[in-house]
């Protein structure tokens, strides 16, 4: 993308109010991932990240493969509704893919670039919907949800590297809670989330320079993402290190460690 093409976009981002001068999760997510849909600060934030712990870009691209386990996990269980809470941006494979045909799901972002970029390619899909609207917002969030997803059937509630954008503030483990009441049995929760025990002092610098940018980002402890999901009841393996979920034919990938996040799957 030449100079000029990439002012024009970012000039048409602004006309309709979005901040392209404060990194955006969804759009750092993107840029470690390899996509296109990022601007400046979004760059400079991940390369930041990158230059402090390179281990960034194997824990983004870890986690968009535990999508992938995790989903077709639920799939093979009999799910066919998900909720997608801080989905990011559209990066094949996404959760509809994996799910399948007769899958309903319902995508959930407060960055308009992800409503923008997920309605245009979803827009010939009845059965996805893509809702704007801030994860902490939870009674807007499952209203609209609620326009396509049955809430007295099973339900798959995915938070994938969406709560370390959370503050300790505003309660993510309270927020999760929040959204569990709305679920029936036999429902799932999915939760995957970076965490600082590998590297504490790299992760606390990270942090910080997120908090001079304007943005969050909070690694975790295993005891306090576990304490996320709320009691539930987890499959095995339990919450372990990302790539140590489920993997593909039960063999690690060589990157395995490099993945620094835990992830788990529970029944509600």
């Amino acid at each position: 993308m030449t100079e000029q093409d990439e002012q024009a976009r970012h000039d048409s981002w602004i006309s309709i109010g979005i901040r392209t001068d404060i990194p955006h999760p969804a759009r750092v997510y993107n840029y470690l991932l390899g996509g296109k849909d990022h601007f400046a600060a979004d760059r400079g934030a991940a390369e930041m990240s990158l230059a402090v712990m390179p281990e960034v870009r194997d824990s983004a691209r870890g986690n968009r493969l535990f999508l992938a386990r995790a989903v077709a996990f639920l799939r093979d269980a009999g799910i066919r509704q998900f909720l997608d809470i801080g989905t990011g941006l559209p990066v094949t494979p996404n959760t509809h893919e994996i799910a399948g045909e007769d899958a309903r799901v319902v995508y959930v972002d407060n960055d308009p670039v992800v409503f923008t970029r997920a309605s245009a390619v979803m827009a010939d899909n009845k059965s996805v919907v893509s809702v704007p609207a801030d994860m902490r917002d939870v009674d807007e969030v499952l209203a609209a949800a609620g326009k396509l997803l049955d809430f007295t059937q099973p339900v798959a509630l995915l938070f994938i590297a969406s709560l370390h954008n959370i503050p300790d503030a505003d309660d993510p483990t309270g927020i999760v809670r929040k959204y569990l009441t709305a679920l029936a049995p036999d429902s799932y929760l999915v939760i995957s989330h970076v965490t600082g025990d590998f590297a504490p002092e790299q992760m606390a610098q990270v942090t910080a320079s997120y908090a001079e940018r304007g943005a969050v980002f909070i690694g975790r402890t295993r005891a306090e993402i576990t304490d996320m999901f709320n009691g539930r009841d987890l499959v095995d393996p339990g919450v372990v290190q990302i790539s140590h979920w489920r993997p593909d034919d039960g063999t690690l990938p060589q990157n395995a460690a490099r993945v620094w996040g835990y992830a788990g799957v529970a029944r509600v």
